[in-house]
C-alpha cells in the first residue's frame, strides 16, 4: 500500500533549535511504571516506538537531583554520572531508528517528598507535600534558587552526554517547581521572584536561559508549559497568565509543549473526553512564537492531525497514550495500513501501571511493557512452530485476541462463539455510559480476522465437550469468560448476604442482556451494592439515574469507584454521579436484605441504618465459566483418541480480571502455542540490581 497523500503533511521534518525532527509525530514525556528501577524494559519500550516511526521519542519526568525524588514511583533519575549509561541505553535504541531522544529535566519542588533521599523538599514558600505524606517543603532562599539553576545546568550536561538531542525545561501538570513560582497558589514571595508575574516568571526565564548556554549549540531546549490548571481565577488560565508566560518568553525556547494541570486534566479518559479535547486551550499559541508548538489530544485519526497542522493549532502531533497503544501509529499511516491501526481506547490502563508503581501495560497493545522481558514486538511474532490446529471457544477480548495472534503466526484457527456478536463482554461494557471507544477493543480484532484465510469463525455456536471431541482440534483454547456473582460474596462478604430472597436481585449481567434496565426494574429505588470499586458501580448508577431511576449507591470503600483513582478518573466519577443526584452511603457494608429495604453497616463501627429498596443490584466478583473445561477435563481419558493434546483455560475463564489482563492472556497463549515449557523457571527476564 502506499501513503494517502491527503497525509503528506504528516511526515514533512520539522526543525528544532539545532535538531531535525524527521517528520511530525512526537511522543511526549510520559510516566510509565519503569523508570531508573527498570532501565532495559524502559530503552526496549522506547526503541521500539522510534522503529513505529516516532520522529520524536520523549523519557518521563527525569528527576535531577536527590531532592526532588519521588519515590516510590518509578521515574527517571539523571543525579550524577552513574545513571548514564542507563539513559544511553534509552538514547541509543532510540537513534538506532533514526529518532531524536528528548529528556524532561524535572524539579520536583513540593511535589516529591523525598522518601528515599530524605532531603528536605523545597519550594517557592512553605508549603506542605502533595502527595498525603507528612512531609513540608521548605520555602527556598535566594542561595537554593542559585544552587537549583547549578544543578539544572549541570542535569542539562549530563543529559547531553547520555546522547540525548532534546532537553527539556519543565513546568508542567502542577508537579515541576518552576510551575510552583509560576502560580499564585503556591508562590507567595515577596522578593524579586514573587508577586507580579514578570518576577514568578522568572526562575522558569533562568533555568531556560541556562539551558540554552550550557547545551544549546548541539540540543534543542524544549519547555512544557501547563497554560490552563482549569481552576479559573485560582489558577493558571490559557487566556490570562498562561497566554502571558507564552508571550514573556516566546522566542526563547526552541520548542513549546503544551499541556494542562494536573495531570487529570491533561490525561482525561475517554469517559470524560474526546479526541482533540486540548484544542482550545493549545489554540493560541502559535500566534505568540514562531517556535514549533507540540500538543497531545488523544489523537488517533489522521485527518484529525491534519486538521491540526493545516489550521495552524499545532507543528507536532503530540502523544503519550496512542503512542502506547499502537506504537507502529506513523508507520502504517505512512504505509497506508489505517485499518491496521490499534486505537487507544482511553481508559488510561497505562496510568495505573505507573499509579501502582509497575511497568505500565495496555488494554489494546498486549505487548506493553514485555517489548525487553519477553521480547515481544509489536507487530512481529514467530511463525507457527507446528501445524497443529487450534480451537478458541469464547469471542471475548481473551479470546478474540488469542485468535488473531495465532492467525498471525499460521496456525488453522476455528474460533466459535455462543452468541450471534462477537467481543464478549467489551461489547456489553462499550455500550454503558461513556464507554464507547473501548469497542475499538473488539472492532481493530475483528477487522485483522476477517483477512485472515487460515481463521474460520463461527457465531451462535454453544460449543459442548462432546463437539470439542468430535472436531479434534489438537489444542482448545477456553475463553469463555466470566459471570457476575449473585449472592453478594466479594471483597467485604466471604458469605452470601443474608435475605436476598426477599427483594428482586440482578448483576451487570442482566443489564447487558437487556433483562434489566430503568423501564424494567420495580417500583422504589435501585440500590447498587459495589464491592468491586473499579469503574462498573459507578458507571451502572449513572446509567440508572441518568434514565430517572432513583439510584443509592453503596461501598464499602472511602470513595466511589475507588480503585479509578490509579487512573485519574475518580474525582470525575464521584463528581458527575453527585451532581446526578446519586444517594452515595461511602464506608458502609450491605448487612442484610429485608422486604422492601436493606440494612447497612458502618465498616469501622458496625452502626446500622435502613434504607427503602426497591431492587438491588450486585457488583461485587465474578466467577469463571468453567463448565467447559472442567467437562473435558473429567473427560480427560478421551483425549488421545480424539486427537486432543491440550485444552488451555485463559482470560476471564480462568481467573476473572480486567480486560487488559484478558487481552494479555490471549497473546500469551498465541505466543507461548508449541514453546519448550519453562517449567518452575521464571518466565521472562529480569533487570536484576547491581552490588556496588
Amino acid at each position: 500500500m502506499s501513503r494517502d497523500s491527503r497525509y503528506d503533511i504528516l511526515f514533512e521534518p520539522v526543525r528544532i533549535g539545532p535538531v531535525v525532527a524527521r517528520n511530525r509525530f512526537y511522543q511526549v514525556p510520559h510516566c510509565n511504571g519503569m523508570g531508573h528501577r527498570y532501565p532495559n524494559e524502559l530503552a526496549a519500550m522506547r526503541g521500539t516506538k522510534a522503529e513505529g516511526g516516532w520522529a520524536v521519542v520523549s523519557t518521563e519526568e527525569t528527576e535531577i537531583h536527590p531532592s526532588a525524588d519521588m519515590s516510590p514511583y518509578n521515574e527517571g533519575r539523571i543525579w550524577d554520572d552513574a545513571d548514564i549509561p542507563a539513559l544511553r541505553r534509552m538514547t541509543d535504541a532510540v537513534h538506532e531508528h533514526g529518532s531524536l531522544a528528548a529528556i524532561e529535566l524535572v524539579f520536583n519542588g513540593h511535589h516529591a517528598p523525598n522518601l528515599y533521599s530524605r532531603e528536605v523538599p523545597l519550594a517557592p514558600s512553605h508549603a506542605i507535600c502533595d502527595l498525603y505524606d507528612p512531609v513540608q517543603a521548605r520555602a527556598m532562599d535566594l542561595d537554593d534558587i542559585r544552587t537549583l539553576r547549578r544543578r539544572h545546568r549541570a542535569a542539562a550536561l549530563r543529559a547531553r552526554q547520555a546522547g540525548f538531542d532534546i532537553i527539556y525545561c519543565y513546568a508542567g501538570h502542577d508537579m515541576a517547581l518552576p510551575m510552583h513560582f509560576l502560580s499564585r497558589r503556591h508562590n507567595r514571595r515577596t522578593d524579586e521572584y514573587g508577586g507580579k508575574l514578570e518576577n514568578r516568571v522568572r526562575l522558569f526565564r533562568e533555568l531556560i536561559e541556562d539551558t540554552k548556554e550550557a547545551v544549546g549549540d548541539t540540543c534543542a531546549v524544549a519547555v512544557r508549559l501547563s497554560v490552563d490548571e482549569l481552576l479559573g481565577e485560582h489558577g493558571i488560565t490559557a487566556g490570562e497568565e498562561g497566554r502571558e508566560v507564552i508571550a514573556m518568553l516566546a522566542e526563547l525556547p526552541d520548542l513549546w509543549d503544551i499541556c494542562l494541570a494536573n495531570w487529570s486534566n491533561d490525561s482525561v479518559s475517554s469517559r470524560f473526553s474526546q479526541e482533540g479535547y486540548q484544542e482550545a486551550y493549545v489554540a493560541e499559541v502559535k500566534r505568540l512564537t514562531t517556535k514549533p508548538v507540540v500538543g497531545v489530544g488523544r489523537f488517533t485519526s489522521p485527518d484529525a492531525m491534519v486538521s491540526q497542522i493545516r489550521r495552524g493549532i499545532l507543528d507536532f502531533i503530540g502523544a503519550a497514550r496512542p503512542s502506547i497503544a499502537d506504537p507502529f501509529l506513523p508507520k502504517k499511516i505512512e504505509e497506508g495500513r489505517i485499518d491496521d491501526i490499534r486505537e487507544c481506547i482511553g481508559c488510561n490502563v497505562c496510568v495505573i501501571g505507573d499509579n501502582t508503581m509497575v511497568p505500565m501495560r495496555c488494554t489494546q497493545n498486549p505487548t506493553k511493557g514485555e517489548e525487553w522481558r519477553r521480547e515481544w514486538h509489536p507487530e512481529r511474532i514467530a511463525a507457527a512452530a507446528s501445524t497443529a490446529r487450534v480451537l478458541v471457544v469464547g469471542a471475548g477480548p481473551a479470546g478474540l485476541e488469542a485468535t488473531r495472534a495465532l492467525g498471525q503466526r499460521g496456525y488453522r484457527v476455528v474460533l466459535a462463539e455462543a452468541r450471534e456478536e462477537l467481543g464478549g463482554r467489551v461489547s456489553d461494557e462499550s455500550r454503558l455510559p461513556g464507554l464507547a471507544a473501548w469497542a475499538r477493543v473488539r472492532d481493530y480484532r475483528t477487522g485483522q480476522i476477517a483477512r485472515m484465510p487460515n481463521v474460520d469463525v463461527y457465531r451462535s455456536s454453544v460449543i459442548e465437550a462432546e463437539h470439542v471431541l468430535e472436531f479434534g482440534h489438537e489444542h482448545v483454547v477456553i475463553a469463555t469468560g466470566a459471570t457476575w456473582r449473585r449472592d453478594g460474596i466479594g471483597r467485604e462478604h466471604k458469605d452470601p448476604v443474608p435475605g436476598l430472597d426477599l427483594l428482586p436481585v440482578f448483576t451487570p449481567d442482566d443489564v447487558y442482556s437487556g433483562a434489566t434496565g430503568p423501564d424494567t426494574l420495580p417500583e422504589g429505588p435501585l440500590v447498587i451494592y459495589d464491592d468491586d470499586h473499579y469503574y462498573l458501580g459507578g458507571v451502572l448508577a449513572e446509567l440508572f439515574q441518568a434514565a430517572g431511576k432513583p439510584v443509592c449507591l453503596i461501598t464499602p470503600a472511602s470513595e466511589v469507584s475507588i480503585y479509578t483513582r490509579n487512573g485519574l478518573d475518580q474525582a470525575r466519577v464521584q463528581r458527575r454521579l453527585l451532581e446526578l443526584g446519586v444517594d452515595i452511603r461511602q464506608q458502609r457494608r450491605l448487612s442484610q436484605v429485608r422486604d422492601g429495604s436493606v440494612e447497612l453497616a458502618c465498616v469501622y463501627t458496625d452502626r446500622r441504618e435502613t434504607i427503602e429498596a426497591g431492587s438491588l443490584l450486585l457488583v461485587t466478583m465474578r466467577l469463571p465459566n468453567e463448565g467447559l473445561r472442567l467437562a473435558l477435563v473429567e473427560r480427560r481419558a478421551e483425549w488421545d483418541a480424539a486427537g486432543v493434546r491440550s485444552v488451555t483455560a485463559i482470560g476471564d475463564a480462568l481467573a476473572p480480571g480486567i480486560i487488559a489482563a484478558a487481552v494479555h492472556a490471549g497473546h500469551r497463549y498465541a505466543r507461548e502455542l508449541d514453546a519448550p515449557p519453562v517449567g518452575d523457571a521464571v518466565p521472562f527476564r529480569r533487570a536484576l540490581p547491581a552490588l556496588a
